[in-house]
């Protein structure tokens, strides 16, 4: 199966050449590498025409958000499969794209296939070598996942008002819905030295909640979504708690965003049966067991 890399990026020019000289590496290679510019001003274009002149490059004028930026680099892709990257974050062993090859052509029925994370968010992760076994998840990392890309197709792909944030998720239930598996595999593993740069924790925890509560808008069924809605504002509101003074006051924006968009989103509602959402919910707390329960092979790897 043809396997493309795509990458989105906003003004992080060394992560973004660090990430490329380590897909270089891969053997074999994967078939295409696309990056998408969104907005940059840091002159990553003239890096990539320098150091990096096969690389198929989309350009955002202005910048547009990880989320539309991944759909159009998804939706330009020629591969079978599509392996999704920030652009501090790249695969460790170099015979990853024929194990991933290996795994879809096995599994026929795998939507989304995703992978441990050795990160700088995680220091003890750095030095881990066993993640424990298979699991099918409720969702998954965008910095490390690979999709079939006909089935992201075919579900009408991530939904772009998002701009950032919750798309794993929410796709991910949609594909439970339509009978697609989401798999953790524990046996290949992403490095993601997860760049300070352009992050900012309180902004993007406002962003997950208000599109956490567009997700549920869109998909979960009456008369439930009204009682996971509230459920979920007093869960996202107690980690604010946790995290003092600054985060709790900052609250209330999400809350008038996510209001302030009800209009625009309830004429989209697409709800799932309750069933599928039901089980989504377990796979979010409790990932299930892959059948035959017993951990990948780790692939080691430097950190």
């Amino acid at each position: 199966m043809s396997l493309s890399v795509i990458i989105t990026t906003h003004d992080r020019r060394d992560d973004l050449a660090a990430t490329l000289d380590a897909l270089a590496r891969l053997e074999p290679a994967p078939d295409e590498v696309l990056v998408c510019l969104d907005g940059c001003k840091d002159g990553s274009a003239e890096m990539l025409r320098t150091r990096h002149p096969t690389v198929r490059v989309l350009a955002n004028p202005h910048r547009t958000g990880s989320i539309p930026s991944r759909d159009r680099l998804i939706r330009t892709a020629a591969g079978d499969l599509v392996l999704s990257l920030d652009d501090d974050s790249y695969p460790l062993g170099t015979d990853f794209v024929r194990k991933v090859d290996d795994l879809f052509t096995q599994d026929t029925g795998l939507a989304v296939l995703w992978f441990p994370q050795r990160s700088d968010e995680f220091p003890d992760s750095l030095r881990q070598t066993e993640f424990g076994p298979d699991c099918f998840t409720g969702t998954y990392s965008s910095s490390g996942a690979v999709l079939r890309r006909s089935v992201y197709l075919s579900l009408h792909g991530y939904f772009a008002p998002f701009v950032h944030a919750y798309e794993e998720p929410d796709f991910s239930l949609r594909c439970i819905a339509a009978g697609w598996q989401v798999r953790l595999n524990t046996g290949l593993v992403v490095r993601h030295r997860y760049s300070g740069r352009n992050r900012n924790e309180n902004r993007t925890h406002r962003l997950h909640a208000r599109n956490e509560q567009w997700s549920i808008w869109l998909r979960c069924p009456w008369p439930w979504w009204p009682l996971i809605s509230l459920r979920r504002i007093a869960g996202q509101a107690a980690y604010a708690v946790r995290r003092g003074p600054a985060w709790i006051v900052r609250e209330p924006l999400w809350w008038g965003r996510a209001l302030g968009g009800f209009t625009r989103i309830w004429p989209q509602r697409s709800p799932v049966p309750w069933r599928h959402y039901r089980r989504w919910l377990r796979l979010l707390k409790h990932p299930e067991p892959f059948p035959d329960g017993s951990p990948s092979d780790s692939i080691g790897g430097a950190p």
